[in-house]
């Protein structure tokens, strides 16, 4: 009898399963509600098929059969209700989380819709208003960048326009047989020879940001000995302090072990000693320093500038920043592009950049980390 109850049951909940699998594969693109629906109904169905052909062919008969019909019917139906009330909330809050990404705009955050939401929905919920908080950051960098981009174009327009117009000049009088005076063409070679020379840079400063921007810097890290890495960049910029009659003092241990790209990092200091020889007035001093601190090595530039604007210190290191209220560059200032390029390597090497009024100037530190343990032999 019971192997008996257990065919007919499981013939008949297998059919009824084989019909709904198939029903909800039809209407697999269809609202979460209809499927809900099919599967309420499906498990009502295969019940009833059970209790009803059980109870026709083999257990109850008479008025009992009718009672156990009627309650299996009434209980069908009950459950069947419920599982459309459960479909109808989920395809509403369903409706309101869509229209809540539909209303999302430039000028409007994603609001998510009110009550509560099942837990999944919940998750998708908080899962879009990350998203489109990381968009809308994304959309703030990108106008940022957008706007540093236009600025670099005028800054970059004029400083190539000023040393094209001078040299144009100085060829055509060349040329026209206008100087003649050996001192004098000798003069304007030179000056020609500096201006290429300084455009030059400016092109090679132009690649540089453009690959930082791109996020196509590469970096060749390796153990690096601070040490060395400041008397290799004092030792290029000293015949510029040398010119300008600025003095350059080092205090760096010559053991203080990072990783880093040395070439680039050389670049990023470099930059950074340059700018402060250019606004450090004559018998001024420059002091590069590198000290660890809590397995952090900062290395800093200290100038005798005279300060920055308070208002200025945010956007010294934008493109094309110059800040010429404040430091009253000359002739050989460059194109606004070295702090720029000195964040955008700092920040590739994990580090970070920042400046400080201090003392008769300002002061630039990096901050990296360090490299654990003593260096080993030559770096």
């Amino acid at each position: 009898m019971i192997l008996q109850i257990v065919a007919v049951t499981g013939g008949l909940g297998l059919v009824i399963a084989a019909l709904g699998l198939a029903l909800l594969w039809v209407l697999r693109g269809r609202s979460i509600g209809i499927t809900l629906a099919v599967v309420a109904v499906v498990t009502v169905a295969a019940t009833l098929a059970g209790v009803v052909a059980i109870t026709i062919e083999m257990v109850i008969d008479g008025h009992p059969k009718d009672v156990v019909l009627t309650v299996v019917a009434i209980a069908g139906l009950v459950g069947l209700g419920v599982a459309l009330v459960v479909a109808r909330r989920l395809v509403a809050v369903s409706r309101g989380l869509v229209a809540a990404v539909e209303a999302v705009s430039p000028s409007r955050d994603f609001v998510p819709p009110p009550g509560r939401l099942p837990a999944e929905l919940q998750t998708i919920s908080e899962a879009l208003d990350q998203a489109y908080r990381r968009l809308r950051e994304g959309r703030e960098r990108e106008r940022a960048l957008e706007g540093a981009r236009r600025e670099l174009v005028a800054w970059v327009s004029h400083d190539l326009r000023t040393p094209l117009a001078g040299m144009r000049a100085m060829v055509e009088a060349l040329e026209d047989g206008v100087v003649r005076d050996p001192r004098t063409v000798s003069r304007y070679h030179e000056q020609i020879r500096l201006e290429v020379d300084r455009l030059s840079h400016m092109v090679d400063d132009l690649f540089e940001l453009s690959r930082i921007h791109a996020g196509a810097l590469r970096l060749a890290p390796r153990r690096v000995g601070l040490g060395d890495l400041v008397a290799d960049v004092l030792a290029g910029v000293e015949a510029l302090a040398g010119a300008r009659k600025v003095r350059l003092a080092a205090e760096a241990g010559p053991a203080l072990p990072i990783r880093a790209d040395a070439e680039e990092l050389g670049r990023a200091l470099r930059n950074l000693v340059v700018n402060a020889i250019r606004h450090t007035p004559e018998d001024g001093t420059v002091v590069v320093r590198a000290v660890a601190d809590d397995e952090v090595v900062r290395l800093s530039v200290a100038d005798c500038c005279g300060g920055i604007p308070e208002a200025d210190l945010p956007r010294v290191f934008d493109v094309a920043f110059r800040g010429e209220t404040a430091r009253s560059p000359g002739r050989d200032r460059g194109a606004g592009l070295g702090l720029a390029i000195a964040r955008g390597i700092v920040e590739a090497h994990e580090g970070a950049i920042a400046v400080v009024n201090e003392g008769p100037g300002c002061r630039f530190e990096i901050s990296l980390p360090l490299s654990g343990g003593p260096l080993a032999g030559p770096v």
